[in-house]
């Protein structure tokens, strides 16, 4: 069985976890949205996380929406001690399965009590703010008012540590003014370099950076480049792509996500995936090579 302490640990507010954890947003139906078409497959793919020591969860309650919450409550509860489990507020689904803005401090109250009750807890370890200004990629724009809102939360003792999600850096630094940011969870992979900067002043800071769609989410990474790598290693190009991310920056959390438990096992033997120098300066190119393309 892979040893997940192979790729070392960093801190998620007061809690040290193992680096590659488990994004649960695949678990819901097509576009995020409605029951899993297996339901057992779903709930085996989570007791599997587990049991191969995954100690990190990343979810919402607008995953479903709610469908993913009760999959982990029905598969986990009572949690083991040490897991982190993680979510997201500051949007809604529409009946037509869109994302909307809910931000407002009503909503965000709501938010926080909607995924307590669906995963059956009385505090929720981290939440992330979920900006809005684009839906798709970071943009700027004042926090203040939803971080305020999400700060009396923690206040109250409903919420642990805070984090922001699809946040530039400015948003990072007006965020600190308001309380401690614990992490930041945008969009980043081999392909995807925008916050190189980001991630190495967090690090520096002692924050966590959680990558999502670190093997490209709804279009996967595809290079040429990445395939000879990952056949030099005797590896997937998936695995690679996760190795090198771990060894881009320590305080990179990983979470892919996926619904099967032989690609889960696939995702976490990344953890062992030594990449030699030579070949972390030609997955490094790839990003330059896209950028020309």
């Amino acid at each position: 069985m892979t040893d997940l302490s192979a790729a070392g640990t960093f801190a998620l507010g007061d809690h040290p976890v193992k680096r590659l954890g488990y994004g649960a947003m695949q678990l819901a139906g097509p576009g995020v949205f409605g029951p899993p078409k297996d339901r057992a497959g779903a709930i085996a793919v989570l007791r599997e996380a587990v049991e191969r020591g995954v100690d990190h969860i990343d979810t919402s309650d607008f995953y479903g929406p709610h469908v993913t919450n009760q999959l982990i409550r029905e598969a986990l509860h009572p949690y083991r001690d040490g897991l982190v489990i993680v979510t997201k507020v500051g949007a809604l689904r529409g009946p037509d399965g869109s994302w909307n803005l809910a931000q407002s401090a009503s909503q965000l109250v709501d938010a926080v009590h909607s995924n307590l009750r669906n995963l059956g807890l009385e505090v929720l370890d981290v939440v992330n703010l979920r900006l809005m200004f684009d839906v798709h990629h970071p943009a700027e724009g004042s926090i203040e008012a939803p971080l305020t809102a999400l700060a009396e939360l923690q206040r109250r003792g409903l919420v642990r540590h805070v984090g922001l999600s699809n946040a530039t850096a400015r948003q990072v630094e007006e965020g600190r003014r308001i309380t401690d940011i614990v992490c930041v969870q945008n969009q980043f992979n081999l392909v995807q370099r925008a916050d190189d900067a980001l991630v190495d002043a967090l690090g520096a800071a002692g924050t966590a950076y959680v990558p999502f769609f670190p093997l490209g989410g709804f279009t996967p990474l595809q290079s040429a480049a990445l395939s000879d790598v990952a056949r030099e290693l005797s590896a997937t190009p998936m695995q690679v792509a996760l190795a090198w991310l771990l060894q881009r920056a320590p305080n990179l959390l990983l979470i892919p996500g996926t619904s099967s438990v032989a690609h889960l096992r696939e995702n976490l033997a990344a953890a062992e995936l030594a990449l030699p120098r030579e070949l972390v300066a030609r997955l490094d190119g790839i990003a330059a090579d896209q950028a020309r393309a």
